[in-house]
């Protein structure tokens, strides 16, 4: 609904038209099982990557004449609408530190936090206790074939944390889901639900870890919640640091520096400035 509505503006669609745009959209837009990509993960992405073919085939369906309207999710429910223009709920989204599911930040982050405190190593360990809600004990992929099953999994990124004290897409990918270290310590971990972490799931996603030491010894951690929530939010030299840590090496330093720059500057420029630098060759 949301992309129609900004093709039709871009297109300069009529209010009618318009109206035709988002209701064919609403009508089309995928209602994806979010819970089905958790068990089975794939490259689907909740349905998001169709959901933007869908509005963009809906405003060109309705630029053409097909009609659709209404939308019900606007039409019949304006109380979420009417702070339009005031509210940036997109301001209110969190980021990921982590190339993983949500779910499974809070967990690496208590691991993290153990690794440290004791300068462990994962030869310390024999294994990991992870208490959170039940959606992230579905996250159950212990030896991940792909990238996919690797991104969707709560035990392989907090193995890959405590073996390489970080976690990178190259550790969630390739040669990264064959270490031996990383499956013995995912493969390993015990995860267990919480009624703490249920009840306040969704609006916190906590886990607790414990790490079983080789030794006998048990050290427990607290509750953690994810990093870069929406109430404690990155700052902008982190934002920037992890783009030049994504971007850099496919890129090249300065084209990624110019995007960057390109990005902050935004509200003075046109897109074109910014497209021009996403999708041309790399630049001299």
């Amino acid at each position: 609904v949301a992309v129609a509505a900004a093709g039709a503006r871009m297109l300069g669609l009529d209010a009618d038209t318009t109206r035709h745009a988002v209701g064919i959209a609403e009508y089309h837009g995928p209602r994806s099982q979010m819970m089905r990509c958790i068990d089975y993960p794939s490259m689907l992405k909740d349905g998001a990557g169709w959901g933007s073919l869908c509005g963009v085939s809906a405003v060109q369906l309705a630029r053409r004449g097909f009609t659709g309207a209404p939308a019900i999710t606007l039409e019949d429910a304006p109380e979420f609408y009417a702070d339009l223009g005031q509210r940036w709920i997109i301001d209110e989204q969190y980021f990921k530190p982590y190339p993983v599911c949500r779910w499974a930040q809070a967990p690496i982050e208590g691991v993290l936090a153990l690794r440290r405190a004791h300068n462990l190593t994962a030869a310390d360990v024999d294994h990991i206790r992870v208490e959170t809600f039940h959606e992230s004990c579905r996250l159950a992929m212990a030896t991940p074939q792909s990238t996919e099953e690797a991104q969707y999994s709560t035990s392989f990124p907090c193995a890959v944390a405590l073996v390489r004290g970080a976690v990178t897409p190259a550790d969630i990918g390739d040669d990264g889901l064959q270490d031996p270290e990383i499956l013995r310590l995912s493969t390993g971990l015990q995860m267990s639900e919480h009624d703490f972490a249920n009840r306040t799931f969704p609006d916190q996603r906590h886990a607790r870890v414990a790490l079983v030491l080789k030794s006998g010894a048990v050290l427990q951690g607290d509750w953690m919640n994810p990093l870069w929530a929406p109430d404690a939010p990155p700052t902008d030299d982190a934002l920037i640091a992890k783009f030049h840590d994504l971007a850099d090496a496919p890129l090249g330093r300065d084209r990624a520096a110019k995007i960057a720059d390109t990005v902050w500057q935004l509200e003075g420029l046109d897109l074109a400035d910014l497209t021009a630098l996403l999708f041309h060759d790399p630049i001299a």
